[in-house]
């Protein structure tokens, strides 16, 4: 009877989580954007594409995928554990992990360096960064971004481990990170904390190469070039900085220095964003529902960085229970113009096939 009781609490704790983390979204400006749920979609969907062969285990909740230097490989980050409370605090499990094209498992580390993984990143060289979007300050790990060699070798940290705080010391739940190709530049966003917290933090860090703390862009607000949960990061052909604004349902363009120069608001909800060559954008909304963002879908919205126009449109999976069905966060694309998913809700990585 304890038992139970025990797990209806901690239950409905979650459930409370959930909502805090999924509060009505938005500014006056995107109040007043026509929904975007149509577009083509020539995509074969092939979920749970890859398999954690190395540890036999099931996916925990991902957030993050990334595609290798390689142009193929596939790089992928998940929460250890599939149970009421998953995470990575006191689990031995590997988060990080590598998969080849046809999704077979090459290799996987991290195991007992994590909180809560979150964004990941391969840069140039073939490293791989893992954003940690939890502090356990009792373990003394998380909040922290971890650089590591493609072996798994830990080359650097930005951060304190287990302390939420302001750079250069600190870090405050970081959800993503990117680095800029034309000279190593680090860009971390932040944060992942509750939006009606009075004093949520909601910024870009920026790093050089060797890890020297540069600057910060932006600060908490709908204005331009301020956010409510910058949840993704990417760099377009330009050199431009992309940024999912997900709070604010919106895409900024910034300048590297964090000038403002665009906005973007027919892609919903933005989780995650990936940019190809060509400067086509494909985002991952994977929490649009009447509450949060009446009147839009979750799914992936593909158009232009030229015009911010949406052409494409991929709906959710059908999810038993679930009206507004199920979307990954985490998205990327490779060479061949294949798109993968990292999904919270179902788990995995999902691989949407051109047809």
């Amino acid at each position: 009877m304890l038992a139970s009781r025990i797990t209806r609490i901690g239950f409905m704790a979650l459930v409370a989580i959930a909502c805090l983390a999924q509060q009505r979204g938005g500014t006056a400006r995107t109040d007043k954007v026509a929904p975007m749920n149509t577009g083509a979609n020539p995509y074969q969907v092939i979920r749970d594409w890859a398999t954690l062969s190395q540890e036999k285990r099931p996916w925990g909740g991902s957030n993050g995928v990334a595609i290798d230097r390689d142009g193929k490989s596939v790089w992928a980050t998940d929460r250890c554990s599939a149970g009421m409370t998953p995470g990575c605090e006191g689990v031995k499990a590997n988060p990080v992990h590598l998969f080849d094209e046809s999704g077979k498992e090459i290799r996987s580390f991290g195991g007992g360096m994590f909180v809560w993984p979150h964004g990941i990143h391969a840069d140039r060289e073939g490293n791989v960064w893992v954003t940690d979007a939890r502090a356990s300050g009792e373990a003394r790990k998380g909040s922290v971004v971890i650089k590591f060699s493609p072996e798994g070798k830990v080359l650097m940290t930005l951060g304190k481990p287990g302390v939420a705080g302001n750079p250069p010391e600190a870090l405050t739940d970081p959800t993503d990170v990117v680095t800029d190709p034309a000279n190593g530049d680090v860009y971390v966003a932040e944060s992942h904390t509750d939006v009606a917290d009075p004093n949520l933090v909601a910024r870009i860090s920026v790093f050089d190469k060797n890890g020297k703390f540069l600057r910060v862009i932006g600060k908490t607000g709908t204005g331009p070039g301020e956010f409510r949960t910058p949840h993704g990061l990417e760099f377009d052909s330009q050199g431009r900085l992309i940024v999912a604004d997900r709070h604010n349902h919106r895409i900024q363009i910034l300048t590297k220095a964090g000038k403002f120069i665009a906005e973007y608001d027919d892609f919903g909800r933005v989780s995650g964003l990936a940019i190809d060559k060509n400067d086509v954008i494909y985002t991952g909304d994977s929490e649009s529902s009447e509450k949060v963002h009446p009147g839009w879908q979750r799914g992936i919205r593909i158009g232009s960085l030229k015009d911010g126009k949406v052409t494409m449109f991929v709906p959710p999976h059908a999810t038993p229970g679930s009206p507004e069905g199920a979307m990954g966060e985490g998205i990327a694309v490779d060479a061949a113009g294949n798109i993968y998913t990292a999904e919270a809700q179902l788990r995995g990585v999902t691989k949407y096939v051109r047809k």
